[in-house]
């Protein structure tokens, strides 16, 4: 989960660099629905190594507490929206898990129905091995803060990692350079880019009914789409859960990331799935002010119905492996 700024640096362009390797089919490796994600992801009650205003819960904690529930087909996890905070108490009570199973060349499909919304929040969902940091590399494949539209989507690396600026995706490239120590005292946000569409993220994403979000990674290159729940022409193999998908088949997505200067054996290792919902911290206390949430992040403190619409709530999350590497 990055730290990262928006900065759009001059130059970066959509374009050229097209999407050369064919990755070909990918069978289903887990599927989580409902009280499946108990049983496949673990629960860290750790300290926010971003900073944040929050209290992350055991898995009996959440539970007992009704932060997270699973029905049939539905998996919610909620932060705490009924508690008055003290300064010098702990944080706002929410959720961190991550998946049991590590993994390399992957497809990971994520059917999302509600994301968390509101001022002070910061959710993500991510791919990294979160006990080495950067040094296994990080996949942001939703986050942003605030309610601020859209999605980004930022790749972290330890080592080196450039991607060029004109390549074959839909979204808007904020910076080419992955490397988390490239910018040392500018605050360096990894490689990213904002998805084209407002639906990708916060209210307007709820209100549309949530959507989908697929990311690839192979040795070759790392792409990630999204698809609205209420726009035309979903590939059938995602809205479906089908036992195998195709992404060849999926059209432009909304970030692409080739490893024409980025070795991506190298600088990405084996890594878990992550989900998160933090508040206020390195990223979303910095931008509190620029949707009029007011002067700081006390509100977090102070204000718990704010966050009844603080919540996730997954319809599925499938991974699926057995192509090319």
């Amino acid at each position: 989960m990055g730290h990262f700024r928006r900065s759009v640096l001059g130059g970066l362009a959509v374009g050229i660099v097209a999407q050369s390797v064919m990755a070909g089919p990918y069978t289903i490796a887990q599927t989580n629905v409902g009280s499946d994600f108990f049983n496949n992801f673990q629960w860290e009650n750790i300290s926010d190594p971003t900073n944040g205003r929050v209290e992350y819960v055991t898995k009996e904690t959440a539970q007992a507490k009704n932060l997270t529930y699973a029905t049939e087909d539905s998996f919610v996890m909620r932060a705490d929206s009924t508690t008055n905070l003290t300064a010098d108490g702990p944080g706002r009570m929410s959720n961190r898990i991550k998946s049991n199973a590590q993994y390399n060349t992957h497809v990971a499909v994520f059917d999302i129905r509600h994301m968390p919304q509101g001022c002070g929040t910061w959710p993500a969902v991510w791919e990294a091995d979160d006990t080495v940091g950067a040094a296994s590399g990080e996949i942001d494949i939703l986050e942003g803060v605030n309610d601020l539209a859209p999605n980004s989507v930022t790749l972290h690396t330890e080592g080196n990692c450039t991607v060029p600026s004109n390549r074959t995706q839909l979204g808007t490239p904020l910076s080419n350079d992955c490397s988390d120590t490239a910018d040392i005292g500018n605050g360096n946000n990894g490689c990213s880019v904002d998805a084209p569409y407002t639906s990708s993220y916060g209210p307007v994403f709820n209100s549309n009914g949530g959507g989908y979000y697929a990311m690839e990674r192979t040795s070759q290159f790392i792409r990630v789409w999204f698809w609205a729940r209420n726009q035309d022409g979903i590939p059938s193999d995602i809205t479906g859960g089908a036992s195998s998908v195709d992404t060849d088949n999926w059209g432009t997505p909304i970030a692409y990331f080739p490893d024409d200067n980025c070795d991506i054996n190298k600088v990405f290792g084996n890594n878990n799935i992550v989900i998160d919902l933090t508040f206020c911290g390195n990223w979303a206390g910095a931008d509190f002010t620029e949707i009029g949430c007011g002067s700081d992040c006390i509100l977090v403190n102070e204000n718990p119905s704010a966050f009844s619409d603080a919540y996730w709530d997954f319809a599925a999350v499938r991974v699926y492996e057995g192509s090319s590497s």
